[in-house]
């Protein structure tokens, strides 16, 4: 039995492929989305459980399901392709559309919420903690500076808005925008916080001799998950 994220269901389609016959895949999206395309590009697999749920609640999820544990574990973290490609979902700077952000469309808090409700202090805060970006506190003062004449709407404001704050010779290296959409993202779907305990609730529920990936996309991420590896390490030497 392997536990693995949708995504686009391309790493699923060849783990299903794989376990024909041999076991289980539970896929778990926090996106309904998701799922929907998941059942459909996975349509010739009987193999496989979906789940609309978040890898933070693995535990839970397993509980509920009557299964003590599984042998193979993936994560893949962060955005998919696939959202960043439906522009309606306000992920992407690439084209216009609406701030929005959320992976889970049930929540409350979206991309619009964080650039018009969040202090100015709260927006440096996100944008330089989870964006790393050396221009944080510019971003975060034109942010509130342009929300005073009218809210912001659309994600092509808000990159103009991001141009506007970082000098031009800074902008060479990939979109300007980049760092800022990633930390409000991710300060939307609050994917850093939990990632710790997510990892050392799923190596509690590996069999024995089971397996854990993990696909990580940036250094926020990356450092999270090698934290709560070396600490289980440690932990199992130590026991």
């Amino acid at each position: 039995m392997l536990m693995e994220h949708f995504g686009g269901a391309g790493h699923s389609f060849e783990i299903a492929q794989k376990l024909q016959g041999k076991g289980m895949l539970i896929g778990i999206d926090r996106d309904e989305e998701a799922i929907e395309t998941a059942k459909i590009k996975l349509a010739r697999f009987n193999n496989v459980k979906y789940i609309y749920g978040n890898h933070d609640e693995i535990k839970e999820i397993l509980s509920e399901l009557n299964i003590n544990g599984v042998d193979g574990i993936l994560l893949d973290l962060g955005v998919s392709s696939y959202q960043i490609d439906s522009r309606e979902r306000g992920f992407s700077y690439m084209s216009d559309s609406i701030l929005d952000m959320r992976m889970d469309k049930s929540d409350t808090l979206t991309a619009k919420d964080v650039v018009n409700t969040y202090s100015e202090e709260e927006l440096f805060r996100v944008i330089n903690e989870y964006g790393e970006e050396r221009f944080a506190k510019n971003i975060a003062r034109n942010i509130c500076e342009e929300r005073k004449k009218k809210e912001i709407v659309n994600t092509s404001e808000l990159v103009e808005i991001v141009r506007k704050s970082i000098p031009i010779k800074f902008q060479k290296d990939g979109h300007p925008a980049k760092r800022t959409f990633q930390a409000i993202r991710i300060e939307v779907n609050d994917e850093i916080k939990p990632l710790y305990d997510t990892i050392m609730n799923s190596i509690k529920i590996l069999n024995p001799h089971g397996r854990m990936c993990v696909i990580t996309f940036h250094s926020l991420e990356d450092r999270a998950v090698k934290k709560a590896f070396t600490d289980a390490l440690r932990k199992m030497y130590l026991s």
